[in-house]
């Protein structure tokens, strides 16, 4: 849905209050923040924000003319969704303009009980197809934000043909792993960034390098594209970063956007200054992905010590008054004022009646200096007409009392954010899903797939490109894998050989995202849902089981006892995998004869296999393969998983023995999350 502004939104981060005043300094239209309380943000490490700052923060914004985006973006338990309901139902109180939600169990929640409290579907959706933004509107999202990865020929295709607006990411740290989606810090250290904790290994040294490690993105060099390209909105990311940061950066890009141009070598220089790792990428939007790698160098370190952005105050905002003192009349004062964004605000409040004065009366310049006292709000009276009987008398605290009803009122009147916009209804599909636990397998590779007894398996996935090479002569798996992420022109790209898989025997589809529901189906497929879907809540699974999933894991994140409770499948054998990187990252660090064996060892000597993923994205796995079958777990009825990722066949054919068996595998594994 093209943006009918004539400039996208500039969305600016505020992890601390004086972050959010230094945005608005610089020029944002929007800032996005989060809570400090609950399960909610995924910065659970920035100082963030309570209820009394937002009930302050939010008026002061919208009198700047600046919308105030929350995030409420982290992977989200049954037992934490009633308190988040709440907090958002208090957000749309206090005049958020929309909240940013990842979890599709938690956003259908929140419609439920704050139905006019507009929903952007955070990066973390996994938003990279016409399809995925169709279907996350037609679940009551008016926004989603497009995955970091996407060219400029996918962001301009998706915001044309989508039914809600688009965000992208335009400045900032980058995650290594597509979309955000990563499983690293959790599984490995025990910190999950899906709940806003992450470690960052992606910077650490692996094979005596840094081949996670990301320069910082920048679109400066593009802005005359990214205005014709209809998105309504540009992020820039930070809200770990100091206010002077904020500052600095929300700048440089509203004096771009204002002005229609790419950024000059002297303004990319400003902005390495302010931070950067080694210089900026902007390989996805390019496509060119080679050499995107970067560190936070001494030399960057060096320069941003230096660098001597200031933050100047914000200009008070400039109120107009009518106050009236009339005999025998209430006291009262109007206030009117009118924002950047040319909306207008007028409220008027009643104080105590005059009395006639037995002393001093009240002269215009006392009253008028007394309704002027509004240091420290933001504000100014500018001017101010007034109407004063002669021979009257008003205490001080009630003039001073008069004047801060009136400037609640008014702020009250900029806490009103705007409501979400109809959507359509959501009318699922039949329910198909299986009414008995089913044993399921993922397998990587074809002569694995042929190796192993596959008929003890109610499906067996095979990837999509080993399913579609197997000769036709050749024994041919119930399920096909699809890859993670389809962009649209791959969509049309691998359809027909999906169509004719179907049409071959072929019956059920591994989809890892919403937009590749609606895709398996059209390529007469059943759609099974993958890790990646990230299920973690009983609404979640009802929601995906009303689109019509015959079944689906649950997030890597739940323990098995979760994942039966949610009617779930959990992982009971394989390397989970951990991230999924957009460019060919097997050719780029280790050449392509190493395609298939490939593998980043850590400083411990930690091997992580690493392997490809239609058409040249890459995956990689956990050191060690997950294994529940001796635990005793598996004799209770539930739904179970194996993920056989670098295995030969003959190893396969030893684990499924070992597995069939209850016993013990002869090297280390994984214990599921307790």
């Amino acid at each position: 849905m093209k943006r009918k502004e004539k400039l996208p939104e500039l969305l600016a981060p505020a992890g601390s209050e004086s972050a959010f005043l230094a945005a608005l300094a610089g020029g944002a239209d929007a800032i996005y923040l989060g809570m400090r309380e609950g399960a909610s943000n995924a910065r659970t490490l920035a100082e963030n924000f309570d209820r009394e700052q937002l009930s302050r923060l939010i008026p002061l914004a919208h009198a700047h003319g600046v919308k105030v985006y929350v995030t409420l973006n982290t992977l989200t338990y049954d037992r934490e969704i009633s308190e988040i309901v709440s907090l958002a139902s208090f957000l749309y109180e206090a005049g958020a303009d929309a909240v940013i939600v990842a979890d599709l169990g938690l956003a259908r929640e929140i419609r439920a009980h704050v139905p006019k409290l507009p929903l952007h579907a955070s990066t973390q959706a996994f938003t990279h197809s016409t399809r995925s933004a169709n279907a996350l509107s037609s679940l009551g999202f008016s926004r989603v934000v497009l995955a970091r990865e996407l060219d400029e020929e996918s962001i301009c295709r998706i915001t044309d043909r989508a039914a809600c607006e688009t965000e992208i990411f335009l400045h900032g740290a980058l995650c290594v792993s597509h979309s955000g989606e990563c499983l690293f810090s959790s599984l490995v250290g025990g910190r999950s960034g899906n709940r806003g904790a992450c470690a960052q290994p992606c910077r650490l040294p692996y094979n005596g390098k840094y081949p996670l490690s990301l320069k910082d993105y920048s679109l400066a060099r593009h802005i005359p594209a990214l205005i014709s390209s209809g998105v309504a909105s540009l992020k820039i990311e930070g809200r770990m970063k100091s206010p002077s940061y904020v500052y600095g950066v929300t700048r440089i890009f509203r004096r771009l956007l204002d002005e229609a141009r790419a950024a000059t070598d002297s303004e990319m220089e400003e902005l390495a200054r302010i931070f950067s790792r080694d210089g900026f990428t902007d390989g996805y939007f390019t496509g060119r992905l080679q050499n995107m790698g970067g560190v936070r160098r001494e030399a960057d370190k060096a320069a941003s010590r230096t660098d001597g952005t200031e933050i100047p105050s914000l200009p008070a905002l400039p109120l107009s008054g009518t106050a009236v003192f009339q005999k025998d009349a209430p006291a009262s004062l109007t206030l009117s004022f009118t924002a950047k964004s040319g909306k207008s605000y007028a409220v008027s409040v009643e104080g105590d009646t005059p009395l006639p004065a037995q002393n001093a009366a009240m002269t215009p310049e006392n009253v008028k200096e007394r309704l002027a006292k509004l240091g420290g709000t933001g504000f100014c009276l500018a001017e101010i007409s007034l109407t004063l009987d002669d021979g009257l008398f008003l205490p001080v605290g009630a003039i001073n009392a008069l004047r801060r009803k009136a400037l609640d009122a008014l702020l009250s009147a900029f806490s009103k954010g705007d409501d979400a916009p109809a959507s359509p209804t959501f009318s699922p599909d039949a329910a198909i899903c299986s009414e008995k636990p089913l044993h399921t397998a993922h397998f990587f590779r074809a002569d694995t797939f042929l190796a192993a007894h596959t008929d003890e398996f109610d499906i067996a996935f095979l990837a999509f490109e080993a399913a579609s090479s197997l000769p036709p002569t050749a024994k041919l798996p119930n399920g096909v894998a699809l890859p993670p992420v389809l962009l649209d022109r791959e969509e049309e790209n691998i359809k027909p050989a999906l169509l004719a898989l179907a049409a071959r025997g072929v019956k059920y589809a591994l989809v890892s995202s919403v937009g590749q529901i609606s895709f398996a189906r059209e390529c007469g497929l059943i759609p099974y849902g993958d890790l990646r879907l990230n299920i973690a809540n009983r609404p979640a699974s009802d929601l995906y089981r009303a689109m019509g999933l015959y079944g689906f894991l649950s997030s890597a994140e739940c323990t098995p006892a979760a994942a039966r409770a949610l009617g779930a499948a959990t992982v009971s054998y394989g390397r989970l995998l951990l991230m999924f990187i957009e460019r060919c990252f097997v050719k780029e660090f280790f050449g392509c004869d190493s395609c298939g064996h490939a593998a980043l060892t850590d400083r411990k000597g930690v091997s992580f296999p690493v392997l490809r993923e239609y058409p040249h994205r890459c995956l990689i796995f956990n050191s060690l393969p997950t294994y529940l079958a001796d635990t005793g777990f598996l004799d209770t009825p539930i739904s179970t998983h194996m993920i056989f990722s670098t295995e030969a066949p003959k190893e396969a054919l030893s684990v499924l023995r070992a597995y069939k068996k209850r016993e013990p595998l002869p090297f280390p594994v994984r214990r599921a999350f307790k």
